[in-house]
């Protein structure tokens, strides 16, 4: 929405507060995770749920839709763009692509994101260089 200031982190932590998402352990240690990645990572809720960007650029998004799981969502912002297809190495096989502009990570609980935080971290610097 244009002229819409993008939500503050406090504000991401009081929308999931409200929301008492049955994976609100997994969703903040997922936040924890994706804001360490890069001191330039921002979050603001979009789409009804926390989205991460750079520099306004947004390319990932939690899918808070399931109770047993959540999802984050790989973009590359409003604009369809496709990937090379070599563009994003996964050697762990992390990424379910719905696209050659986007893709899922998929984590049941916090230790889903502890165990792959590594690997995940690796996954979003390569995709940030696409922004």
């Amino acid at each position: 929405m244009p002229g819409k200031k993008a939500a503050a982190p406090a504000d991401v932590g009081a929308f999931l507060a409200a929301l008492a998402h049955p994976q609100d352990a997994t969703l903040q240690r997922l936040r924890i995770a994706i804001r360490a990645t890069d001191p330039r990572i921002g979050e603001a809720i979009k789409w009804n749920a926390p989205s991460f960007h750079v520099e306004g650029r947004h390319f990932a998004t939690m899918q808070l839709r399931r109770a047993d799981r959540v999802l984050l969502v790989l973009h590359l912002g409003a604009g369809r763009r496709a990937l090379p297809a070599d563009a994003i190495a996964d050697p762990q096989g992390l990424l379910t692509w719905l696209g050659a502009d986007r893709a899922t990570l998929d984590f049941g609980c916090p230790g889903d994101v502890e165990v792959r935080e590594a690997a995940l971290q690796a996954l979003l610097r390569q995709w940030m260089t696409h922004l």
